[in-house]
């Protein structure tokens, strides 16, 4: 199967000449560097950028565009090598023409090929842009995304269901047919891969009304899908590569506006501005200052617009004067107005002083309109703020609150819009505590001094909307001393906002693996607290909240930590309440890769044991100190969940526990905690403890007190417990090889009752 390399594309410059652009050019002469072409066929490529690969066209290497000159058009690309064409250049952003992975069924039971595409900016200072989403078109199939930069792998998914043609509803994207999944931001590559979910006999009904599959990245708002008449279309991919493209961010460097200033080449010439990139790897643009345009790129810089020589871009009726970035229209001797209104000068007619009683009937117009304006602003901002309330799910969540069994909702805090404004500095950026996929968390301080946790969306979209008002409504039914507390809400705003209980010592996932950042390293004693606590809470909203709780959701980043590092489980915008009468709920899959239960995966049935599944990731994180996800593991050993059974199966899990755990914990701790967490991770979802279990179990793993060791090193201790000939093999967990799918196993066959029968009668 050929895997399609996108190589590195610029995109043509498409500039409309309007008096609404940032970035104009004077005339052709400016547009490129002296002595350089600035015209590829149909496509201008103005400074910053150049024609000619190592022409010195171009302010570097990575900006550089080749212009096949061969075709006609002419066409410019990136390199000779490249199949993309360049469609479009803006002062910060580009756009390529597409390429689509697909996946077409054969009658005879095969497929063609083309079911991989993958793009690679690392060495180039471009980023895919968030306005790109990943889409994938079909039937019961599914794509990944594997993407990151050079500081972070993200990997996302997506999956289409349908049986029947009326399956899929209307030009719907939502999982029927077709569905789409953000794209991290500050990306500079990216690898698509597609795979079916129906066995080879299943194929032949949804196969002759969907004969073909495929995924892309590309441009949200280019994109439509038809429905019916897409699902049917074999040749839809030629449809999408030239009309859908893919959006990149640029940049100059990777310096902020003040670091370049002070160095040599800063790029920005005169009567420009610099604007910092908002990407990762930071970089700058040069953009002409208001008045003046041209190319802010090239020497002597952008040039004052001389006003009065364009009547249709700045209309004067009178006495145009030309200043350095502006202009004056003023009426003609003799006339009064305003001279930039066709008919707006008129001859000034003397006129006698107004009489003092006409001075103050006047002064009495004008104060009575002037209460007349703020009574009208002000009904304005209260029904702004009603507007409001009702658009950010207000209504619906009183009647969430009513038929959910809820607190309802004059139990929390209504705050104010400015009391939230005060308390965060009006949002300023040295008070955002973290972002995430569903909104930012600033930190607030109330006017009784209390510290909050403050979260705001980022979008405005519906779907996020829905997030929020979830999220309220099931905080508001969870009362738990690990379960961070939310203290009330904000519906008044553009965006909806939440008050939280102002949790101080960052994430678990930050102890645990960013030892680097100054936290001090959990010790055993505190990990295995820690899993209690975060188990004890998992198992409240299992089983004792007034409705049943499916997080959805259970990582190491959403286990916060207070002072005395008491777990709090946070982050409940994905979770799901269970109706009374009911133990799964059927839904979309979402979660985070790497903790992902793949029976929820692969049925989209989620249930309580779905978190089960999660936690035992976790607790193989604090045993492991080992990341879920990491690249620099080998293949079949990147998954933490399947590598941390494998070893279990193999009796090597003394080679991938954290040194100082086996040293800090007792044999029977280490070998009960190494088997529930085996038996959390089962494949199956009927074979997991439930979190009440695990809760138990943790506790009395907690009573378990250390001995000495007569100056021995308790690792090398258990290295010999663990290697001993005469020992069985403790943990039989057969493996599937293949990294790409969730492995099955067994539980192990050492369970909670032997670990204690060995607590009373030891060796």
């Amino acid at each position: 199967m050929k895997t399609l390399v996108l190589m590195w594309v610029l995109l043509p410059m498409l500039i409309s000449f309007t008096a609404s652009e940032t970035y104009t050019l004077i005339n052709a002469t400016n547009l490129a560097k002296p002595g350089c072409p600035s015209r590829c066929g149909d496509v201008i490529v103005p400074y910053p950028f150049g024609i000619g690969i190592n022409s010195n066209c171009s302010i570097g290497p990575g900006f550089d565009v080749y212009c096949n000159t061969s075709l006609d058009p002419p066409k410019a690309s990136f390199t000779k090598a490249s199949y993309t064409s360049i469609k479009l250049i803006s002062d910060s952003t580009l756009r390529t023409s597409n390429s689509v992975a697909s996946r077409c069924y054969l009658p005879n039971g095969t497929f063609s090929s083309g079911l991989r595409i993958s793009m690679d900016f690392t060495n180039w200072p471009y980023t895919l842009s968030e306005v790109n989403k990943f889409t994938v078109i079909g039937c019961n199939d599914y794509a990944w995304l594997t993407s990151g930069s050079k500081s972070r792998n993200i990997s996302t998914g997506c999956m289409v269901f349908c049986s029947t043609p009326e399956d899929v509803v209307g030009d719907q994207c939502s999982g029927n047919g077709c569905c789409q999944s953000s794209i991290p931001e500050d990306i500079n590559y990216y690898r698509t891969r597609l795979r079916t979910m129906q066995k080879s006999g299943d194929m032949s009904n949804t196969r002759t009304f969907n004969p073909c599959t495929y995924a892309f990245v590309g441009e949200e708002n280019t994109f439509k899908f038809n429905g019916a008449t897409d699902l049917n279309d074999t040749s839809l991919n030629k449809k999408i590569e030239p009309n859908v493209p893919i959006v990149l961010d640029w940049a100059i460097g990777n310096l902020s506006c003040i670091e370049a200033k002070a160095l040599d080449g800063f790029a920005c010439q005169l009567n420009s501005k610099c604007v910092n990139s908002t990407r990762e790897t930071r970089g700058y643009h040069c953009i002409c200052d208001e008045g003046y345009e041209g190319n802010p790129y090239l020497s002597p810089g952008c040039q004052d617009i001389n006003e009065c020589k364009d009547k249709e871009r700045f209309p004067c009726y009178g006495t145009c004067v030309n200043n350095g970035g502006n202009y004056t229209c003023k009426c003609k001797q003799g006339y009064s107005g305003d001279a930039k209104i066709q008919g707006g000068c008129r001859r000034k007619i003397p006129i006698l002083r107004l009489s003092l009683g006409m001075g103050l009937g006047f002064l009495a117009i004008l104060i009575g309109l002037s209460v007349l304006y703020f009574m009208a602003k002000k009904r304005k901002l209260v029904k702004l703020r009603e507007n409001f309330f009702e658009q950010n799910g207000g209504v619906l969540l009183q009647d969430k609150l009513k038929t959910k069994g809820g607190v309802g909702i004059g139990s929390m805090k209504i705050f104010q819009v400015e009391e939230l404004e005060e308390a965060t500095k009006n949002y300023a950026e040295d008070r955002i505590l973290g972002k995430g996929g569903n909104g930012i968390v600033y930190k607030g301080t109330l006017p009784d001094k209390c510290i909050v946790a403050i979260k705001k969306s980022q979008r405005l979209d519906q779907g996020q909307r829905e997030q929020f008002i979830n999220e309220m409504v099931i905080l508001t039914q969870i009362n738990h001393q690990n379960v961070v507390q939310l203290l009330g809400c904000c519906l008044e705003t553009d965006v909806p906002l939440l008050v939280y209980e102002y949790v101080s010592n960052d994430t678990l996932d930050r102890h645990i693996h960013n030892q680097t950042s100054g936290l001090g390293r959990l010790s055993w004693k505190n990990r295995l607290r820690i899993a209690h606590e975060s188990a004890g809470a998992l198992a409240y909203l299992h089983t004792d909240a007034r409705m049943s709780i499916i997080h959805r959701d259970v990582k190491s980043t959403n286990i916060l930590l207070d002072d005395s590092y008491t777990a709090k489980i946070a982050d409940f915008g994905a979770s799901r309440l269970v109706p009374l009468g009911h133990d799964q709920v059927t839904t979309l899959v979402q979660g985070t890769l790497g903790y992902l239960d793949p029976e929820y995966f692969h049925t989209g049935q989620l249930t309580d044991k779905s978190d089960v599944y999660s936690f035992g990731v976790v607790l193989a994180e604090l045993l492991t100190g080992k990341k879920p996800l990491s690249a620099e593991r080998c293949l079949e050993e990147r998954n933490l969940a399947t590598y941390f059974l494998k070893a279990m199966k193999e009796n090597k899990l003394l080679g991938i526990l954290e040194h100082q755990v086996v040293n800090e914990a007792t044999n029977e701790q280490l070998k009960a905690t190494c088997d529930l967490a085996c038996r959390c991770l089962n494949q199956l979802g009927e074979n997991r403890p439930s979190m009440k279990e695990v809760t138990m179990e943790l506790e009395t793993l907690r009573k378990f007190h250390k001995h000495p060791w007569d100056g021995q090193d308790k690792y090398n201790e258990m290295s010999s417990i663990m290697v001993e000939s005469e020992q069985v093999d403790l943990y039989n967990v057969p493996l599937i090889a293949n990294s790409d799918t969730f492995g099955e196993y067994s539980s192990s066959s050492m369970g909670m009752k032997d670990v204690m029968l060995q607590v009373q009668n030891p060796r």
